[in-house]
């Protein structure tokens, strides 16, 4: 694990102490983002309060960090950049929550748009008596408001439902950091595959609920992706639904994982396929990529 303390500019950043009296942190790992970095960093600049971005790069092998680094300067945002060499996305966080020094802390990704209120619509969720986590829903960028609205209305009717699961992907979670390391934190050891954001929210949500909001949305880029193949399979998710209430360790840790153990769903099939082929080189640097 590799380390860039570098700041912003005294000017405009808080010394390192000072991060303890923020309100937020957030984890941002990123393999090979280069074409979206800056864009995600912006809008997350333009949240309503203070936060610290806490940048894990996974070991890309373009220029991802340095894009990383210049967007923090050109907007002023209070940043620590980190190198975790150990593939997937679960190690990436697990390293990220290690630097966190703030009651709250969410996880977002590289190639996602957040709208200025984003942190704030999740502070007022997290702040209800028992709620412990909180959850977005995604939207298409520059969706109108009478799609958005529409999109919530049934997101948030699947939610009350559906109680005892996790509606909302990695992008898009949000904790109490002290519920979240009571529970174990993000831990390859533990669980090294993919849907690590559903499992995450089992542990945390025993001592607690997860909340959600029609104003806490993001936007996920338009890119092509191609992750048929680390999805989990429909009966996966009808089974998820009708064990999450009273059998979640059962379904996580001895069905699924069967399953995706099977299947070679590891957390770092996470990424695109176009960049599987550059891990090997990637990853037995022991240099940061700075």
């Amino acid at each position: 694990m590799y380390l860039d303390l570098d700041p912003v500019s005294t000017r405009h950043m808080p010394r390192l102490d000072d991060r303890n009296q923020r309100t937020w942190s957030i984890l941002l790992p990123f393999f090979n983002e280069r074409d979206y970095l800056a864009a995600t960093i912006a809008s997350l600049a333009r949240q309503t309060g203070p936060m610290t971005l806490i940048l894990i790069d996974n070991g890309s092998t373009d220029d991802s960090a340095a894009i990383a680094r210049a967007a923090c300067r050109d907007h002023g945002a209070d940043y620590l950049l980190i190198t975790e060499p150990r593939p997937g996305k679960v190690a990436a966080l697990r390293t990220g929550l290690g630097w966190v020094r703030t009651p709250l802390v969410a996880t977002c990704d590289a190639d996602t748009l957040y709208p200025p209120h984003y942190l704030a619509t999740a502070e007022a969720i997290l702040a209800k008596p028992g709620r412990v986590a909180a959850g977005a829903y995604f939207v298409a960028p520059g969706v109108d408001n009478g799609t958005l609205r529409a999109t919530a209305r049934l997101f948030l009717t699947v939610a009350r439902l559906l109680p005892h699961q996790s509606h909302a992907g990695g992008a898009g979670q949000a904790f109490r950091t002290s519920a979240l390391r009571a529970a174990g934190g993000f831990d390859p050891d533990r669980w090294n595959y993919v849907l690590e954001d559903h499992e995450i929210i089992h542990r945390v949500m025993r001592a607690g609920t997860m909340g959600y909001a029609q104003d806490l949305w993001c936007a996920p880029s338009p890119r092509e992706r191609d992750r048929d193949s680390i999805r989990w399979t429909l009966f996966e998710r009808l089974v998820y639904s009708a064990a999450a209430p009273r059998a979640g360790d059962w379904f996580f840790y001895s069905f699924l994982a069967a399953r995706l153990r099977r299947r070679r769903l590891l957390s770092n099939r996470i990424r695109e396929r176009r960049y599987q082929h550059l891990e090997g080189p990637a990853f037995a640097s022991p240099h940061p990529v700075f």
